[in-house]
Formats: structure tokens, sequence, C-alpha cells
């Protein structure tokens, strides 16, 4: 029987304000199988970024655990990877060089750091602009870039913070597929999270909506859509059925 990958256990996140204690994660309880493309949704405030980064080793939980294949996660780990809201990508450094940016921090040699480096290049479309700089390409391709840096390090998990949020409605479709094709052909675990509702229900196998701050599991949807997605899924009634419904959850 296989085991998660990753399971989150009585999770909670709590800061210390000038006004008392701010609960913004409350007693949150999932797991995820390898190979699960899970996405996040709820209200703004909801404090889904603040439970994608305890589940990265970003944030320290103030009760609780998360266990990375059944150990607790005390720190980043290798075999999970982030991508962010914004590229974060150093405008003095090449393309190449920004997503090798991870291996050379670990020490590994330059020639193979290149080399790997060259290799996710040419998996997300790149490899043309592996000498170019972050001013000299569209935003849609300098989350490309961000994404190639997350998978340099051959990541078992991949988190993804609402990436396309910023971009144009073509340009974040497009990129949707690209991310499909990635979680497909190199067997990750995905979760990511997004205030679009369709876009969770054309990525995911799971969707877990988060209820305002403190946060809590109000529901976990499953999408019984077929794999790989085809096109045009979006105009389909059950696509909107389940939409519809992963909407109804979300009390702002």
């Amino acid at each position: 029987m296989v085991s998660p990958i990753l399971q989150v256990k009585s999770l909670t996140k709590a800061y210390e304000t000038t006004y008392g204690e701010l609960l913004v994660v409350d007693n949150i309880n999932f797991s995820v199988m390898p190979g699960e493309f899970v996405c996040i949704v709820g209200p703004s405030g909801s404090g889904k970024t603040t439970l994608l980064q305890m589940l990265g080793g970003l944030l320290t939980p103030t009760e609780g655990a998360v266990l990375l294949a059944g150990q607790p996660l005390v720190a980043p780990p290798q075999e999970i990877s982030m991508v962010f809201q914004k590229p974060n990508l150093m405008p003095w450094r090449t393309v190449l060089d920004n997503v090798t940016l991870p291996l050379q921090i670990q020490g590994v040699p330059r020639q193979e750091a290149n080399e790997k480096g060259q290799r996710i290049l040419q998996l997300v479309g790149l490899s043309e602009f592996a000498q170019a700089h972050p001013r000299e390409l569209s935003g849609g391709m300098e989350q490309r870039v961000a994404v190639a840096r997350a998978l340099v390090q051959q990541p078992r998990i991949l988190l993804l913070d609402e990436p396309f949020g910023a971009l144009d409605a073509l340009t974040r479709e497009r990129l949707n597929r690209e991310i499909l094709h990635l979680w497909r052909t190199q067997k990750l675990t995905a979760i990511m999270v997004t205030h679009n509702i369709h876009e969770a229900v054309l990525l995911a196998d799971r969707v877990l909506v988060l209820s305002p701050r403190p946060a809590v599991i109000a529901a976990d949807f499953q999408i019984d859509l077929p794999r790989p997605r085809p096109q045009g899924i979006e105009y389909r009634e059950s696509f909107g059925a389940l939409a519809y419904q992963i909407r109804q959850a979300i009390r702002e």
C-alpha cells in the first residue's frame, strides 16, 4: 500500500502582534499522496501562503507538524522546491545562472550545474535564452525561469504560490498547460495556492477549500476529470459544475 508523501498533522500557526495573538492557521490535517496535484483555495487573507510556507519548511508551526515521507520537517529540504508569486530573479545574472543558483549554493561543480541547468531550460522551452538577462524577458518567461530554478534540484514535491496571478489570461492558460506537462513527465507531487477556481479545477486531483482566518479546511473536493485534461474541458458542464460547487464552499 502506498503511503502519503506529505502529512499535515494538527498544523497551527499564530503570530504575536501589538494587539495580541493572531491565529492564522488552526489545527489543519490532511495528507498528500505521491504524484497527486492538490490546489488550495480560499478567501483573501485566509492563510493560504502561510500554510504553503509551513509545508515547505520555510515557517515553523506554532503547534503540530508536517511529515515528509514520515519524518518531521524542521527545515527546507532538497526534496521540496517552491515557486513564489514573484519570480525573484537576480537581474545581474543570466537566465542560466539564475536557474543554477540552488546548485551553486550546494557546491555543485559549475560544469555539472550548467549541464543540469541547460537540460531544465530545454524542458521549459527557454534554451535559446540561457545567456539573456531577466530584463530581456516577458513576465511569462520570467516565471518559466522561476519554475526551471525550482526543478533543477529534481524535487519530489513542487509548491506553487499563485505563480501566474499577475499574468494575462492567455499567458496564464498556456503556463497552466506547461505546468501540467511538467508535473506529469517529471512525476512530481504538486501543491498550488490559487485564487482562480477554474485554474484549480483544471490542474488538480483535489481542491482544498480554506475557511476565512483562522484557516481550517472547509471542504475537500475530488476532481474526477480525465487525465491528461482534454483541450476545451473548461467549457464542459461537468467542469462548470465542479467550479460552482467550490465557489459555493468559499465563504468570504
